[in-house]
Formats: C-alpha cells, structure tokens, sequence
C-alpha cells in the first residue's frame, strides 16, 4: 500500500517540496524579523535618526513601541526554548 501511495503523490511531489522551502523561507525570515540583536540594531539606528532631527517624537515613539514589542516577542520566544540571553 506504501508504494501505490507513493506513486498516486507522485505528481505532487512538486508541490510538496514547494511547501517545504516556503516554510524554510519563513522560519528564516522570522528568525531574522525577531532576533534580538536585529531589533537593539535598529533601536539604536531610531535614536540616530531622532538625535540627527529626521524624526520626531511622535514617530519615534510609535516606532520604538513597535521595535520593544518585537523584542519583547523574540526575548519571551528564546526563554520558551531554553535560548535565554545572559546580557
């Protein structure tokens, strides 16, 4: 039964591996999204640009509150898989 299973997916096997990579595109992509030192990066890259006068305080503000739930996402996700970070 194994084999003729097989065989009958056999024309979606196409689609199977397009399915796979689409999901490994996705992890990476969300691993990069939520990496904590990404989001500290870009943090520090805001204040620049609210120092330098390009933003005010209104937009910093409401970038910052999105860039510190992110983080506060990828922190509580590495504790939750035992990748706690010890800074």
């Amino acid at each position: 039964m194994g084999l003729v299973k097989e065989l009958l997916l056999l024309p979606f096997a196409p689609v199977r591996g397009s399915a796979w990579v689409i999901e490994q595109v996705v992890q990476e992509a969300e691993r990069i999204y939520y990496d904590p030192a990404a989001i500290r990066a870009e943090l520090a890259r805001l204040e620049e640009l609210l120092e330098a006068g390009e933003i005010d305080e209104e937009e910093f503000d409401q970038a910052e509150d999105g860039l510190l739930d992110r983080l506060e996402i990828a922190l509580r996700n590495d504790a939750g898989h035992g990748n706690g970070m010890h800074t």
